[in-house]
């Protein structure tokens, strides 16, 4: 029967809100394009105290022969440590691998996106060797091995209904019993990851661009380039930047920024929206949104001016020099029945 490892993140300390999807700071960047944290990683989440959910899937897992080991981490180093139970055997190269036996489990409980990827930040960090150690026997379109499975134990119900988590874009079971089963009895679905050179991840998808107090749409720029597509170079006011690899940025109010995004075709989709003036036959003006899209394996945006607000599944940022993102196919995976 398996191990099973059901992590939370949690907080020693209150932190304020405000850190997009939920609240949520666990696995953030905060301030002007900061680089991640341990301190980040666990600002706000959970309390120390096991959630009923966690409580509920610990019970289907121990009434099933599972051997359950709860943790609720407070740091990277403690998110770590809980990971170090996925490792492989020692390799001849000296690299730490994940263990292709999968005895062990992974279950995430998750106030938001953000806390799953602050984990999925970690195993990358963890198994990711570095450019020099590249083994022999690492995919030629990766530059890390297929992460371990992870079950997705989602804290708030609510976020299936109205706004829709990642969780719920990837169609994943809320109830604990159900999730239970997905690790004990279900099979990996490999997704796509996108890696960025800030040294963080991307789960679901990243939007660029602000609004003012009324809620209309700021004008920025930027270079935005797809592969060897030039999406805009920098001279024209943008309203916005979608960078989907699931659909959680498809839509900007009523406007569709991304047409199809699928967190599992390797490619990882783009858009700007373009305020464009035009004539009407009376020689009237009014603005036209155009909306440009690619598809690619990588992107970078390059601010012209000032900082540009973001936010990365669901966590604000702000983007003050060129960030590039790269599509790592089928990196990463979620339990399934």
């Amino acid at each position: 029967m398996y191990d099973v490892v059901l992590l939370t993140l949690a907080s020693e300390r209150d932190a304020s809100g405000g850190c997009g999807s939920g609240g949520a700071c666990c696995g953030g960047a905060t301030g002007a394009d900061a680089a991640p944290t341990s301190q980040t990683d666990t600002e706000q989440c959970a309390t120390d105290r096991p959630r009923v959910p966690v409580l509920a899937c610990a019970d289907v897992l121990t009434a099933r022969g599972a051997r359950v080991q709860m943790v609720t981490a407070r740091s990277d180093a403690e998110i770590d440590a809980a990971l170090a139970q996925l490792d492989g055997p020692a390799r001849p190269d000296g690299l730490t691998w994940p263990d292709s036996d999968g005895k062990t489990r992974l279950v995430v409980a998750t106030a938001s996106d953000a806390q799953l990827r602050a984990v999925l930040r970690r195993l990358v960090k963890r198994y990711a060797p570095a450019p020099s150690k590249r083994p022999a026997d690492l995919r030629g379109d990766r530059t890390l091995p297929d992460l371990p499975p992870v079950a997705v134990l989602p804290l708030d119900p609510a976020r299936g209904g109205t706004h829709r988590d990642l969780a719920a874009q990837l169609g994943l079971p809320r109830d604990p019993a159900a999730v239970a089963a997905a690790v004990l009895d279900g099979t990996p679905r490999r997704l796509d990851l996108l890696r960025n050179d800030g040294g963080s991840v991307t789960l679901d998808g990243a939007l660029l661009g602000a609004a003012d107090d009324a809620g209309r749409p700021l004008h920025w720029r930027a270079r935005v380039e797809v592969d060897d597509a030039i999406l805009t170079d920098g001279d024209e006011p943008l309203l916005a930047c979608a960078i989907g690899n699931a659909g959680g940025y498809a839509s900007l109010d009523d406007v569709t920024l991304l047409a199809a995004p699928d967190p599992a075709d390797g490619q990882v989709e783009v858009a700007v929206a373009v305020p464009v003036v035009v004539r009407s036959g009376l020689g009237r003006k009014r603005v036209r949104l155009e909306v440009r899209r690619a598809r690619g394996r990588a992107v970078s945006v390059l601010p012209r001016e000032g900082k540009v607000p973001y936010l990365d599944d669901g966590v604000e940022g702000e983007l003050t020099r060129k960030r590039s993102w790269w599509i790592e196919p089928g990196a990463w995976a979620v339990w399934v029945v």
